[in-house]
């Protein structure tokens, strides 16, 4: 698996199955999760269109670096998962892992149809949650899961209003992020206490990965 080392060059699934190691049944599956966002592309707003031929580097790697982060998670939670970035790959990836389970919480009926249908064809472990981030956080079997990642979903402050009632004691948020993660940081830092560590994107130049633990609401931890 490539470490951060700078942006990488992705173009096909063989450039994807020799950068990050995987069998040929997970490319695969990621080939065929390819031509059906294609085919939904058309009829339905899944993804920047201008971003469709860049794909695998675009979309799938930038995924693919959050599973690179927490290969061991057993239990993962995406926010705001869209056309299945980063959740979806990541649970594609993991299917070779018994006992993974991915949760994909998305609010937008169309996106969840397209989920399933690529977590059909791929047998991905996965749960889609079609309903707003906060309807599940007040759900009685309210998850802890080991990692929430989100990408593209709402700046940091937001996105940890969002994700902190699924953290527990050892969760970890993996949150993609572009070059603005300094400054969304410094904001976040206002109204919450918590660790983090920036890792450089993979397939971004200036773009991170703001890795976050314990974290909880700043009038919280000093009250």
């Amino acid at each position: 698996m490539p470490s951060g080392q700078g942006p990488i060059s992705i173009k096909s699934a063989e450039d994807f199955a020799k950068t990050f190691d995987v069998p040929r049944e997970t490319i695969q599956k990621l080939a065929r999760y390819a031509e059906l966002l294609a085919h939904w592309q058309k009829s339905t707003n899944l993804i920047a269109p201008s971003t469709l031929p860049a794909l695998w580097s675009r979309h799938f790697a930038d995924s693919a670096q959050i599973h690179n982060l927490a290969p061991e998670a057993r239990l993962s939670l995406d926010l705001g998962s869209g056309a299945g970035f980063p959740g979806l790959v990541i649970a594609i990836l993991q299917a070779v892992r018994p006992g993974f389970r991915m949760h994909l919480v998305e609010s937008n009926r169309k996106k969840c149809a397209f989920l399933a249908e690529i977590a059909r064809e791929t047998a991905a472990p996965v749960d889609i949650h079609a309903m707003r981030i906060e309807e599940l956080a007040q759900s009685p079997q309210r998850l802890k899961p080991d990692v929430v990642s989100a990408r593209a979903l709402a700046p940091l402050p937001r996105l940890f209003e969002l994700s902190a009632p699924f953290f527990g004691a050892n969760t970890r948020g993996l949150f993609l992020k572009g070059r603005e993660a300094e400054a969304e940081i410094e904001d976040a830092g206002r109204e919450w206490s918590f660790d983090y560590r920036l890792h450089p994107s993979l397939t971004s130049a200036g773009a991170s990965i703001v890795e976050v633990t314990r974290l909880g609401p700043r009038k919280a931890m000093t009250s």
